[in-house]
């Protein structure tokens, strides 16, 4: 009897864990999938993860360049999709500044999603909180397609990526910096990309 409830036990970790694949589909692309009324979806397992692939755009930084995640090769990115009209917006802003600053040493960085927003409204809202993370103009929804399916309309959101660009973790909320930097750790010591290799 003993053996069986241990058995059980056991079951139940492994059926907690595979809630990991709620939101990615198989294969390696990213797929995001309704999480299940979670509003935070991690994906501990690398095997797991599925990469976001050909996400670019036009620079709001820096008029007539684009920029992409292709500019962020091996590293950790956390993609933040916002509008300077959104209020959590204003309120997460200075966190993910905070995020840029403590983990560029570890090679990560930030990149936004500036979405359904006027240029000049969202360039007053980068200098007026002192933001040096770039961010993709996306006024077409173009950039945001590329995230494999996740929720036009659910803004602030953040997608944390590994070295590889696979999908580490969704939050569907405002970040928590006590959650979002030791993840960023954790990813950012994982083994490096190695050419022609799998990375870990």
């Amino acid at each position: 009897m003993r053996r069986l409830g241990l058995l059980l036990a056991a079951l139940l970790v492994l059926a907690g864990c595979s809630s990991t694949k709620d939101a990615v589909a198989t294969g390696d692309s990213f797929q995001f999938v309704a999480p299940g009324g979670k509003t935070e979806i991690t994906y501990d397992d690398p095997s797991s993860r599925g990469a976001i692939r050909g996400l670019t755009g036009p620079s709001l930084l820096n008029s007539g360049k684009d920029v992409g995640l292709d500019d962020y090769a091996g590293r950790v990115v956390l993609i933040n999709v916002w509008g300077s009209w959104c209020g959590p917006c204003r309120t997460e802003a200075p966190d993910l500044e905070f995020v840029q600053q403590q983990t560029a040493s570890l090679g990560a960085a930030v990149l936004g999603i500036d979405v359904r927003d006027d240029r000049q409204a969202a360039a007053d809202f980068v200098h007026d909180r002192g933001l040096t993370y770039d961010s993709i103009f996306d006024d077409s929804g173009r950039s945001l397609a590329s995230l494999g399916g996740v929720p036009r309309n659910v803004v602030p959101l953040s997608i944390v990526l590994d070295k590889r660009h696979r999908v580490a973790a969704v939050y569907l909320q405002p970040i928590r910096l006590p959650e979002v930097i030791p993840l960023i750790q954790k990813l950012a010591a994982e083994q490096p990309v190695q050419a022609g290799g799998t990375g870990g």
